[in-house]
């Protein structure tokens, strides 16, 4: 199974929630689906999708570095 976590961090929880809500149309046809979402410290917010295609997820990534969304990313593998 293959899993991407990404990592951001958000001054204001609630409204990155929202905008995060927002999106999950396009996060759906991405073949992502949210698996976790955790709170860190110093407004960091890690969030784990399962990923059923790779490259559509990829694309989706690519999307939000263009919007200038500061997400570090990594797909991981189970093993």
């Amino acid at each position: 199974m293959t899993q991407l976590l990404i990592q951001t961090t958000a001054p204001d929880y609630a409204a990155w929630k929202a905008a995060f809500d927002a999106e999950a149309e396009n996060i759906a046809a991405a073949s992502l689906n949210t698996l976790q979402i955790w709170k860190g410290d110093a407004n960091a917010i890690l969030v784990l999708f399962e990923v059923a295609n790779r490259k559509n997820a990829q694309a989706w990534l690519d999307k939000q570095s263009a919007f200038g969304r500061g997400y570090q990313a990594q797909f991981l593998e189970t093993a």
